[in-house]
């Protein structure tokens, strides 16, 4: 569809942390905090990231330049509202800290976030979670600094403003978004991805995937009415600088991702998708995301009984880069008729040796790209492999409806009749 605003927007916005990379970064952070002005920080981990040693690693670390670190295992691999209102006052009891350093995945940095509002700012998490399951209400003092430091290759927390959450009253995920949430730091050192698992790898690398294709696809900045300045939002829709980090972000994985999932023990394809990662959440978080990460929430907040390899039993679940993966095959198919060049350059981007899959139908291709992939790497045939049905497509779509922060971004206008042939047609990807 072509957009026409009466009053077109000529302005986009940027915003990016500050950025340490490479193997060892991660035993400086102690350093970097004392510059932020940081004396006594709480390091925020998951137990299953404990275990590796890397959060007392980091925490004796910072210890070594004169600073206190108080380690707390509070995350929950994939955040809820109960797991974060509990981590605040874990913290708070503990408190008070004047910095915060969030090691493991998005969960760990996510719960980090939100236990740097609710501590800095006061109030209750439904206060901050995004319209129109919560009161989007705006943080109104600056946060205390926060170093994010991933040991997974997928969320591109570390450099964005969105805080991610379930919500169990209403069993849909949602998030918290401000460019107050934006890590001060981001401290990427490759070494720590060294024992991610292959299931792990798989699903968060297709969240860099898509992190990096709905940028490159979300709807132009340009396209939009013209805001004011008190108006602006992080997702404003794709742009120059977006773009580059989108498309150098594609050529990273296309190199490294297969290879990463097969062999963990190859450091050349570990450090490619940590930089693919971090390349992805500096478009992302600029850009924006649309129609498959706001079809991931509902599918992640709906699970019922689906376990996947590699991630903790005590508890169903579908994983975000899985849950964003699983209809996005689809979704592109959807979006292609906005820009199809778009597309198939972000398809030419992500398998350049694509042969004859160019003599088909062109808005299969991009599609075919991504099945190909998913089937490569071990992701479940479409949404049935994980538990849903037709009977679930109108919860499904509901649930992504409630994500309209997102949808607004997505290159066309899209309707709950378009989510529902979407979900349907991704129940199965191939045959």
């Amino acid at each position: 569809m072509t957009w026409s605003p009466a009053n077109p927007e000529s302005v986009f916005t940027y915003g990016a942390p500050s950025l340490k990379f490479g193997a060892g970064a991660a035993d400086e952070i102690g350093h970097d905090l004392l510059g932020l002005g940081a004396g006594r920080v709480l390091v925020v981990t998951d137990p299953g990231v404990l275990e590796t040693g890397w959060p007392d690693r980091v925490a004796e670390r910072i210890r070594g330049f004169g600073l206190e670190a108080v380690v707390h295992d509070s995350a929950h691999v994939e955040p809820t509202d109960a797991s974060l209102v509990a981590a605040a006052e874990r913290a708070r009891a503990d408190g008070p800290f004047d910095g915060y350093v969030a090691v493991g995945g998005g969960s760990s940095i996510d719960t980090a976030k939100a236990v740097d509002l609710l501590l800095s700012d006061g109030g209750d998490l439904m206060d901050y979670v995004n319209a129109p399951v919560g009161a989007a209400r705006a943080p109104s003092r600056p946060l205390a600094p926060l170093v994010a430091v991933p040991t997974t290759t997928g969320t591109g927390a570390e450099s964005t403003t969105i805080c991610v959450l379930d919500v169990l009253s209403l069993r849909v995920k949602t998030g918290i978004s401000h460019v107050r949430l934006r890590p001060s730091l981001a401290v990427v050192d490759p070494r720590l991805t060294a024992s991610q698992p292959a299931g792990v790898t798989a699903s968060a690398g297709m969240d860099i995937l898509c992190h990096a294709l709905e940028s490159w696809t979300a709807r132009p900045f340009t396209t939009y009415e013209r805001k004011q300045p008190g108006e602006r939002v992080p997702y404003c829709g794709s742009n120059p600088i977006a773009d580059m980090w989108s498309e150098r972000a594609m050529s990273l994985l296309a190199k490294a991702f297969r290879t990463a999932v097969r062999d963990g023990s190859d450091e050349g394809a570990r450090g490619d998708m940590a930089l693919a990662a971090t390349f992805a959440g500096l478009g992302f978080g600029n850009a924006g995301v649309h129609v498959p990460h706001a079809n991931a929430y509902p599918v992640a907040g709906r699970v019922r009984d689906f376990h996947p390899d590699d991630y903790p039993r005590d508890e169903p679940m579908v994983p975000h880069g899985m849950a964003v993966a699983l209809t996005a095959p689809e979704a592109f198919r959807w979006t292609f008729e906005a820009d199809p060049e778009r597309h198939l350059a972000a398809a030419r981007l992500l398998d350049p040796g694509h042969g004859a899959r160019w003599a088909g139908e062109p808005r299969d291709v991009l599609p075919g790209v991504l099945v190909d992939l998913m089937r490569d790497i071990g992701m479940p045939n479409g949404l049935r492999a994980v538990g849903y049905g037709e009977a679930d497509v109108d919860d499904l779509v509901e649930g992504a409806l409630k994500q309209q922060r997102l949808l607004a971004t997505s290159p066309r206008e899209v309707g709950a009749e378009d989510l529902a042939a979407i979900v349907k047609r991704s129940l199965q990807l191939w045959d």
